[in-house]
């Protein structure tokens, strides 16, 4: 709006010289005139081509040919600011005569605006020149102007902010300005094509002069983006830009609103925003970049949420900030009454995409009295999420779920592609229906506690869960798994006892898991039951969603734990289809280990008692014979040789004494 009243104010100036100087001196001297006096008022320079041709009758106006506006000497690109195959001018002889100028019409042929802000923050169409010019003045008529209608056709709008990387672009563009009065009200509609989409402005405002000169004046705007509508009725100026009023948008098409404010907007998924989405609130604009919007209630499809939120300028990218609070969210389609979870061939390969979270930074307290997300019911939930350099985290401060309560904190990194992690704590969770929600598998029935930590990278489910790694553990109490008898194959080695009315009772099972690649691995898994006991070792595809697990049942026969019949379980196959089979195989291998192990035992002991017996016997010998006695742990060989010592020394003994006794 600035440069559309910058450049108008400056025309309707230049009329009157026009007017007065074409009836003395040629038409390319009344251009060069021209020129040098817009030249002097705004710094930038006018060109004129093609003939100046006045009107006289039946209204007093002027006719150019081609016209351009230089652009700013730091702009990138040669294009001009302002460029337009011809203007026509047309004013009121009798309010003239009187001295008013009183433009009764301004048409601009097929007009070029190029708009550009530099990475430092200096805006194009700030103009120098001039005395009382200074940075962000808007250059004042000699004496009031109104307009009866000022018309744009066919133009074009290419605006490029260096600061964040937008372009926004616009095509077909007509516009219709209205200044009645210079000192009253005025209006402005505008409608144009942004990315093939239908663009239109409607701008009422107050008093004309003040908002030309950067002012705060009553305003109200209607601003239409394919099938999005935002409407504000209030008070707002140019200069800087601040406003103060109430909002209502209805965003039910972001990507037509994020290509005329040049970002990539997606359309929101289910609960987001993608039937319906709505904003309103008491907007204020404080001059400074910032925005506030209190009183603020935000509708996405049947979910509402209301509080304050506020936005302020950042060095890279906006900061949002607020507080927010829910009733009943649901996000995710509608489940179906039979979730399908294990049932589907795989997992969802649709791109994910979270490219809105690089459009800002933010800060957000909130809280729900529930959520359904889809594949997950939960209560009462508080929580926390930041957003920093397109990586959010949401730290989950409270959140009630199937019965128990979860903590921890979940990240979304949208930084070179798309990563998910998380550490979550699952205390008195009932199993039984978290399994229902996640994988439509509900044959578990317990509660426990339940420690995840994981991370995962990919741009679409499956890619996420055929990377994913991480490890957990899991306790649970007194429960049951339905469909399988693991004791009634222990007594009929009979695989059959699987199906409706199938049922195994436990009292205790727990275990922990490691995942890497997409597959969890467990090799300490106890379940402990009221007849048997049960260790299980094995792995889990979550990529591929297939099983392939081993489970060694007991069946105890003594009550401290000894005896009974142990049989392998092994189950594979996908998670919609798995397969049971007693692993009898395993069971006679291990029989044959055990039977040799034992025939080495047998052959070992009676080699040692051989052994004994052949020692017995030569000590029996050794003693009958020679007197020598084996003392504990020498050899029958040590003893002879220690007799035969003793007995070398007791002779030389004697013959020592016979010396020293003189015989």
């Amino acid at each position: 709006m600035r440069w559309i009243i910058r450049i108008g104010a400056g025309l309707a100036v230049l009329v009157l010289l026009a007017l007065g100087l074409m009836a003395m001196v040629p038409s390319e001297r009344v251009a060069a005139a021209l020129s040098a006096q817009f030249e002097g008022m705004t710094g930038r320079k006018l060109v004129l081509e093609g003939e100046i041709r006045p009107r006289l009758w039946p209204v007093l106006g002027v006719t150019t040919g081609p016209v351009s506006i230089a652009n700013a000497d730091w702009a990138e690109g040669a294009a001009p600011l302002f460029r337009a195959e011809s203007l026509a001018v047309e004013v009121n002889l009798s309010a003239l005569l009187g001295g008013e100028v009183r433009i009764t019409g301004l048409v601009a042929e097929r007009p070029e605006i190029n708009l550009e802000r530099a990475p430092d923050g200096r805006e194009n169409w700030v103009f120098g020149g001039g005395e009382a010019a200074g940075a962000g003045a808007v250059p004042a008529p000699a004496t009031g102007f109104t307009l009866d209608r000022g018309t744009v056709r066919n133009g074009s709008l290419r605006f490029a902010d260096r600061q964040s990387g937008r372009l926004v672009a616009l095509d077909d563009v007509d516009a219709v300005l209205n200044v009645p009065d210079y000192a009253g009200p005025f209006t402005l509609t505008l409608s144009a094509l942004s990315g093939g989409q239908a663009v239109g402005l409607d701008l009422k405002g107050g008093v004309f002069s003040a908002f030309a000169a950067g002012r705060v004046v009553p305003v109200t705007l209607g601003l239409t983006a394919g099938s999005t509508r935002i409407g504000f009725e209030g008070r707002a100026g140019l200069a800087p830009l601040a406003a103060d009023g109430a909002l209502t948008a209805n965003l039910a098409d972001l990507p037509a609103l994020g290509q005329l404010i040049g970002s990539d907007l997606s359309r929101p998924g289910p609960g987001l925003g993608q039937d319906r989405l709505t904003v309103t609130g008491q907007l204020t604009l404080d001059g400074t970049g910032a925005a506030f919007l209190r009183e603020a209630e935000i509708v996405a499809d049947r979910n509402r949420i209301t509080g304050d939120l506020d936005l302020r300028p950042g060095e890279a990218r906006p900061k949002l900030s607020g507080t927010l609070t829910a009733g009943p969210i649901m996000i995710g389609a509608v489940r179906d009454a039979a979730p399908e979870g294990a049932q589907t061939p795989g997992w969802p390969e649709d791109r994910i995409d979270v490219s809105a979270l690089g459009l800002l930074d933010a800060d957000v307290a909130f809280s729900a009295p529930s959520l359904d997300l889809g594949a997950l019911n939960l209560g009462e939930t508080r929580g926390r999420v930041t957003v920093d350099r397109s990586r959010a985290v949401f730290e989950i401060r409270q959140m009630v779920a199937y019965g128990g309560q979860v903590t921890g904190d979940f990240v979304v990194n949208g930084r070179g592609g798309l990563s998910v992690g998380g550490r979550l704590s699952l205390a008195g969770m009932q199993i039984q229906p978290l399994l229902s929600d996640l994988a439509g598998w509900d044959r578990l029935i317990a509660t426990g506690d339940v420690q995840l930590q994981f991370l995962g990278v990919g741009n679409s489910v499956a890619e996420i869960m055929a990377g994913l790694k991480g490890e957990g553990a899991l306790e649970l109490g007194k429960g049951e798994l339905r469909g399988l008898d693991i004791a009634g194959m222990l007594r009929t080695l009979d695989a059959g006892y699987v199906g409706e009315g199938q049922r195994t009772i436990f009292d205790a099972l727990a275990g922990t898991f490691t995942i890497e690649g997409g597959v969890l691995s467990n090799s300490d898994l106890k379940l402990v039951a009221p007849y048997l006991t049960a260790s299980g070792a094995g792995k889990i595809g979550l990529g591929a969603r297939e099983l392939d697990y081993r489970i060694r049942p007991t069946a105890l026969a003594a009550e401290d734990g000894t005896g009974g019949v142990m049989v392998p379980l092994l189950i594979t196959g996908p998670w919609s289809d798995p397969s049971y089979r007693l692993d009898l195989e395993s069971i006679a291998r291990e029989r044959m280990e055990a039977e040799a192990k034992a025939a080495e035992e047998r052959a070992r002991a009676a080699a040692k008692a051989a052994e004994e017996r052949a020692r017995a016997e030569l000590e029996a010998r050794l003693k009958q014979e020679l007197g020598v006695e084996i003392a504990p742990g020498e050899s029958a060989a040590d003893a002879a040789i220690r007799r035969a010592q003793e007995a070398l020394e007791d002779e030389a003994r004697r013959a020592l004494e016979e010396i020293l006794n003189g015989n």
